[in-house]
C-alpha cells in the first residue's frame, strides 16, 4: 500500500510512518517542517510545503492508495483567539485535501479528529460518539467542520474514509516543551527540576492513552474495508491532573513542585471516551496503561530529550 501522510513529522505521525515503513508500505510524508527530535526516516518521501497549498497537496496525492490526515494548525486552548485563522488554515486546507483524493482516486482515508473537545461539556461519561457535539474552542468547532466534509465526499464520490476522536495521547517524542500533553509535559518538568502549572484545582479528568495504541488503531484502520464512521480511541479510562502528577512522581522518583493556577474557561470539568465502537469494528483496546506508558517516556525524556534537546 503506498500511504500519504499528512504531518507525518509530528508527534503522532512519526510513530505512524515507522509502524508503516515496517510492515512494507511506501509511504510519502507532507508536512510543513522537518521532524523536531531525529533525522529523516529511512525508505520515505518527504515533502516539505504549507497545507494551505492546494497544488502541492495534490502533487503529493498522486499515486496514493490511503490518505492519513494529521495536521491541524492550531491548538485548543489558543484557538478562539483567531477563528478566522483557525478555519482558512484547517477547514480550506482540510478540502484542497479531500479534493485531490478525488481527482487521483485515493482508496481510503482516515482522519485524525478530537475527541477531547467535540463533544463540549459531557452529559454521561464515558462519552459515546452519539453524544451531542457541543465544542467550546474554534479548534474543536474546525474538526467537526472537517468531519463532516469527509462524510459528504464518502456519500458524493465514494471516499472510504475512518475518523477518530482521540483522547490526549502522549509518549516519545511528544514536544516536552509544548503548550499540549500533560503526561511529557510534567515529565519533562520533573527532569528538570522545574515547577508544575496546573491550570485549576488538578480535579479536571481526561483519558490519556499512549501513542502505540493510537499506531496500532490506525493499522488496524487501514486494513479493514468495513471500519469506516467515527470511532473514539482514548484509552477508555479517566485520570485527573493531580493523579497524572502522582504517576509523575512514581515513575520519576522525584519531588515535584507544583502551583495551580485559575481554570481556563475552555476546559471542561471531566472527558473520558467509549471505546468500546472501536474494539467491536476494529478488534482493538489499548494495551499500555498510564503508568507504564510515563515510564516509558520518562525513559525516553531523562535520556535522549534531556543530554540533547534539553539543555539550552
Amino acid at each position: 500500500m503506498k500511504v500519504l501522510v499528512v504531518g507525518g513529522c509530528g508527534f503522532l505521525g512519526s510513530h505512524l510512518v515507522d509502524a508503516l515503513v515496517s510492515r512494507g508500505d511506501i509511504v510519502r510524508v507532507y508536512d510543513r517542517k522537518p521532524e523536531l527530535f531525529r533525522p529523516e526516516a529511512a525508505r520515505v518521501e518527504y515533502v516539505y510545503e504549507d497545507f494551505d497549498d492546494a497544488a502541492a497537496i495534490d502533487r503529493a496525492a498522486e499515486g496514493i492508495d490511503a490518505v492519513i490526515h494529521l495536521v491541524s494548525t492550531t491548538i485548543p486552548q489558543t484557538s478562539n483567539a483567531n477563528p478566522v485563522f483557525d478555519a482558512q488554515s484547517n477547514v480550506v486546507g482540510s478540502l484542497n485535501l479531500l479534493e485531490a483524493c478525488r481527482r487521483h482516486g485515493v482508496g481510503k482515508s482516515l482522519f485524525i479528529s478530537s475527541g477531547g473537545v467535540i463533544y463540549g461539556v459531557p452529559g454521561m461519561t464515558p462519552v459515546p460518539e452519539t453524544h451531542p457535539t457541543e465544542p467550546r474552542c474554534s479548534y474543536g468547532i474546525t474538526k467537526l467542520a472537517v468531519e463532516k466534509y469527509f462524510a459528504l465526499y464518502s456519500y458524493m464520490h465514494g471516499l472510504k474514509y475512518t475518523v477518530f476522536r482521540c483522547g490526549n495521547p502522549y509518549g516519545e517524542r511528544q514536544n516536552p516543551q509544548g503548550a499540549q500533553g500533560a503526561v511529557t509535559v510534567f515529565l519533562a518538568k520533573a527532569a528538570k527540576g522545574e515547577e508544575i502549572v496546573v491550570w485549576g484545582d488538578g480535579s479536571v479528568v481526561r483519558d490519556f492513552f499512549y501513542v502505540s495504541d493510537f499506531v496500532d488503531a490506525c493499522l488496524l484502520a487501514l486494513d479493514r474495508d468495513d471500519a469506516g464512521g467515527v470511532m473514539n480511541i482514548g484509552g477508555g479510562v479517566g485520570h485527573s491532573i493531580n493523579e497524572v502528577i502522582e504517576i509523575v512522581r512514581k515513575v520519576s522518583g522525584r519531588e515535584v513542585r507544583v502551583r495551580y493556577t485559575p481554570a481556563r474557561p475552555v476546559d471542561v470539568p471531566v472527558n473520558v471516551l467509549d471505546i468500546s465502537l472501536a474494539g467491536e469494528r476494529l478488534g482493538w483496546r489499548p494495551k499500555v496503561g498510564l503508568e507504564e506508558g510515563a515510564a516509558r517516556t520518562w525513559d525516553w525524556i531523562n535520556g535522549y530529550w534531556l543530554n540533547r534537546m534539553g539543555r539550552y
